[in-house]
């Protein structure tokens, strides 16, 4: 196997006229020239699926917001560029290299869903991809390519929650990053009600958020979230057809997926492999190969450990469920042996409870105590009776929740016991030297081969600030209080 080039160019495109010369714009001449229902059946043809972490199927997706789009108000496309999930780093890579493939899919998309706007959300502290992009933006404006269609950047706030799709409809619309109930099919970016709305409630509250339907003026039409590598692939599948996309990968997963390789690896690195790869050759392939033997690999923190004997596991969506883990972002922790996985898990599930918002009380509450408990199980410092507290709180995390949040806080824990019952065991038994915490927290940057781990998050409170001590109060209470203050 070797790296391949579909999505992510081996050097950097400068600009759009050298874009073109390699046949970019081909897709969005395409989608011009025939019906929008055209658009989704060929992504249907292809099999596309999502490629931020779920993996649904694409064309799915773009046929729910064609099919719920409002009579009064156009939808709007967003690119989730947010990338908060910890061992992450493709999406920016994509950006860096070629930002106008991903412009011309979420162009391709308006005109498949009938939107009139493109919004591309960033984390305002992704500097240089956000300069790159909004250069990208001047220049696809300037050539003509986007008339009708409105093409803005959001740069947003650094929370792991910005990159949940309704949170990020609410911080686009000038709201915190807190989830919605509500799908984006059937509610979009902007808030629509009756009057100024200055003092209501449902201005400012994601809770409040409801459901909309095609045939409703007071509230927004619907939106359409994909992630940043998605649709990098959209302009090649629309020029060249489902067929050719299929070319390569699996029956259940065409294509290629861009990976990110980090942890106990000769290097960190980004690459675009083939689907159906295994684990181990994208680790040689893009990481170098393991420094020392490899223990387990953390999907970042959104599906459960996998352990050394399952390496040889193709990158698929079907083998890695099959295994009880999943693909995910593509973004792969390496653990050596001489690592603690209990003090890997801790720092996870500190990450998830910290960047919990706390609308769903079990998944900020358990979450604390769920982190709290395995911190003191590397610390050796737990009896039965914690331990079985702890049990509890694993299968009680995630109830009632409107995100997902909360069930990785389960899948993650739960693969800890799961995959490494001795090293818990050696914890409780106080036979295991004590061990604090790992980090596990987002790339702030690749430098050259090696991973920047966002070292600021050791700071960050559970109520988001970065103060001595917590306020004590879950997020979305502090805003409420903040809002009850300003008189907003």
């Amino acid at each position: 196997m070797t790296l391949v080039h579909r999505v992510l160019s081996p050097q950097p495109i400068g600009s759009l006229d050298e874009y073109v010369e390699r046949r970019g714009g081909a897709g969005l001449e395409v989608a011009r020239q025939v019906e929008p229902e055209a658009l989704i059946d060929e992504l249907e043809a292809a099999g596309l699926r999502g490629r931020g972490g779920s993996g649904f199927p694409t064309h799915r997706k773009w046929r729910a917001v064609a099919e719920n789009r409002s009579a009064f108000l156009r939808a709007t496309v967003v690119v989730n560029g947010a990338e908060g999930e910890p061992g992450t780093f493709k999406d920016r890579t994509i950006l860096r290299n070629d930002p106008y493939q991903v412009i011309e899919g979420a162009l391709i998309a308006a005109i498949a869903v009938g939107a009139d706007e493109v919004v591309i959300g960033l984390k305002a502290s992704f500097g240089p991809v956000v300069t790159r992009v909004r250069d990208a933006v001047d220049e696809i404006v300037a050539a003509g390519w986007s008339t009708g269609i409105a093409l803005a950047v959001h740069e947003g706030p650094d929370h792991y929650l910005f990159g949940e799709e309704t949170a990020l409809l609410e911080s686009i619309d000038g709201r915190r990053p807190f989830p919605r109930l509500a799908p984006p099919f059937r509610r979009g970016v902007r808030q629509v009600i009756d009057g100024d709305g200055g003092d209501d409630e449902a201005s400012r509250s994601a809770a409040n958020a409801e459901l909309a339907g095609p045939d409703d003026d007071t509230v927004a039409p619907p939106a359409l979230v994909d992630n940043v590598e998605t649709l990098a692939n959209v302009p090649r599948i629309i020029s060249r057809g489902g067929r050719w996309f299929r070319t390569e990968g699996t029956a259940e997963s065409p294509g290629t997926i861009v990976c990110t390789i980090t942890g106990a690896t000769t290097r960190a690195g980004v690459g675009e492999v083939i689907m159906g790869t295994t684990l181990r050759e994208a680790i040689e392939l893009i990481g170098g190969g393991p420094v020392g033997t490899i223990a387990a690999v953390l999907p970042g923190v959104s599906n459960a450990l996998i352990p050394a004997a399952q390496l040889d596991t193709p990158l698929t969506y079907e083998d890695l469920a099959a295994i009880g883990s999943g693909l995910g972002s593509a973004g792969f922790i390496v653990i050596a042996t001489d690592e603690d996985p209990v003090a890997v898990v801790a720092g996870a599930s500190r990450f998830l409870a910290v960047e919990s918002c706390g609308q769903c009380t079990p998944c900020k509450d358990d979450g604390l105590e769920i982190a709290a408990t395995l911190a003191r199980l590397g610390r050796n410092d737990v009896d039965d009776e914690t331990m079985a507290h702890l049990e509890r709180r694993i299968t009680t995390v995630n109830e009632g929740a409107r995100c997902y949040l909360a069930t990785q806080q389960q899948v993650v824990a739960q693969s800890l016991f799961t995959s490494f019952p001795d090293a818990v065991a050696a914890h409780r038994d106080g036979r295991a030297e004590a061990v604090e915490p790992a980090l596990v927290a987002e790339l702030s940057d690749l430098d050259g081969t090696v991973a920047v781990l966002d070292e600021r998050h050791r700071d960050k409170q559970p109520d988001w600030s970065y103060d001595p001590t917590t306020s004590g109060r879950a997020p979305v209470d502090a805003a409420a209080r903040e809002s009850q203050t300003d008189g907003t």
